[in-house]
């Protein structure tokens, strides 16, 4: 049986795939986080163990596009999580007796594996979709939207397992555990996915055609670095910095339960903003829209985001010691935060595949998470120098700067 003979199934099965990944993604990030800062490293220095993560999604994404392109998104991603069970396999051979930079210098090199393992895997899955939804009916807008917002969905509950397994079975045993659990769902999806996944470009282009000839794909990638530069700039380092030092009495168990009470809220955030990304076409007023409208959509949710964090920067300036008002006032405002963003992450996702031209569609879609990655970059550098120099105001007021430029390349979709 044949992908253009079961569309539904491949989608699915391509949907499978990606859930796997973004839960083993979330639960690392969350496991390397915590368990490092309960190690005493410091917010840059927590900053830096994501940085070649990052950079491997920026040279990733260009050759990712290439290489499904030459030969077909079924490797690509088949290969995206082989290469996560090496990484997570990899990090369980951290030995405690190493000093802090070998240690930092080690978890770099392996998140860097798993930053080439995460963009192959999405570049593939977001691809896909292009070649499987149904083009009437809004069908692109739809699939576009269930498949961004379920991963979401299900990398907010990686936040929360790799937080809970932290603290009740260890770094170790929780790093085997998630590589065995993704072993057996790579071979399940490589049992279950028909075969014919599309992909294939013409043979004629070549590496040199990676940036887009389409100024909208050009124009739209830097609204989205600049989109994620504004959210991991407090959401890397800053805010979970932040609350477990407000949660944590510095006692063993104190420390356990500020990994529950922050991994929580940090699974809740992405769960929410999953479920906002996958309800984005309904609540922008349905499917069966134009693409100038939903355009036009895309700029005036860019500008509702940038007055959240300068509101919340000024609300921790004005009050400097952590209060419950300001806890509350907190989370309150990054909720909000995640509901506009998660708008304008969705329509951005439907955006790039409307605006891609099918016989390179791999290759729009690997510039634009190029761009992606660059704005992660900029946000987890950001995020622990900001942290270090200013406190939690200087991040947040960072963030509303951001935004603005996020919402300042958005409006020249709108010019001719």
């Amino acid at each position: 049986m044949s992908v253009t003979a079961n569309p539904l199934r491949a989608y699915g099965a391509v949907t499978a795939a990606y859930w796997a990944f973004m839960l083993s993604d979330g639960a690392l990030r969350m496991l390397v986080l915590l368990h490092f800062n309960a190690l005493g490293f410091s917010p840059v220095q927590l900053a830096y163990l994501f940085v070649f993560y990052e950079v491997a999604g920026i040279v990733t994404n260009l050759a990712a596009g290439w290489l499904a392109a030459r030969f077909g998104l079924a490797a690509t991603l088949y290969a995206g999580l082989g290469l996560q069970i090496v990484a997570l396999a990899a990090l369980a051979q951290l030995d405690p007796g190493w000093g802090v930079g070998a240690s930092v210098v080690f978890v770099m090199a392996v998140q860097g594996l798993s930053g080439v393992a995460k963009d192959l895997s999405k570049m593939s899955s977001k691809s896909a979709v292009k070649v499987l939804a149904p083009a009437e009916d809004g069908g692109l807008f739809r699939w576009v939207a269930a498949l961004t917002g379920s991963k979401n969905a299900v990398k907010g509950l990686g936040f929360f397992l790799g937080a809970a397994a932290l603290g009740l079975a260890g770094f170790q045993a929780a790093i085997w555990t998630m590589a065995a659990v993704l072993a057996a769902i790579l071979l399940a999806v490589a049992l279950f996915l028909p075969p014919g996944l599309p992909g294939r470009m013409k043979s004629s282009e070549g590496w040199s055609g990676w940036r887009s000839r389409d100024a909208r794909v050009n124009r739209l990638s830097l609204a989205r670095m600049f989109l994620f530069a504004a959210r991991d700039v407090w959401f890397v380092v800053g805010i979970p910095i932040y609350f477990q030092a407000v949660l944590s009495d510095g006692t063993p168990e104190g420390r356990r339960e500020a990994f529950f009470l922050v991994g929580s809220f940090m699974a809740l955030w992405i769960i929410l903003y999953g479920a906002v990304q996958a309800a984005a076409p309904r609540l922008l007023g349905g499917r069966q829209q134009p693409e100038a409208a939903i355009t036009a959509k895309a700029v005036r949710w860019a500008a509702y985001l940038v007055p959240i964090p300068l509101a919340l920067a000024a609300a921790a300036w004005i009050v400097p010691q952590p209060t419950a008002g300001l806890t509350v006032t907190l989370i309150g405002g990054l909720l909000l935060f995640g509901f506009v963003f998660a708008i304008n992450s969705s329509v951005h996702s439907y955006l790039i595949l409307a605006f891609g031209a099918a016989e390179r569609i791999t290759r729009d879609v690997g510039f634009y998470y190029m761009a992606n990655a660059t704005g992660r970059l900029m946000g987890t550098l950001l995020s622990g120098l900001s942290y270090q120099l200013g406190g939690l105001p200087l991040c947040l007021a960072t963030a509303g700067v951001l935004a603005a430029a996020s919402w300042w390349a958005a409006r020249r979709l709108l010019a001719p």
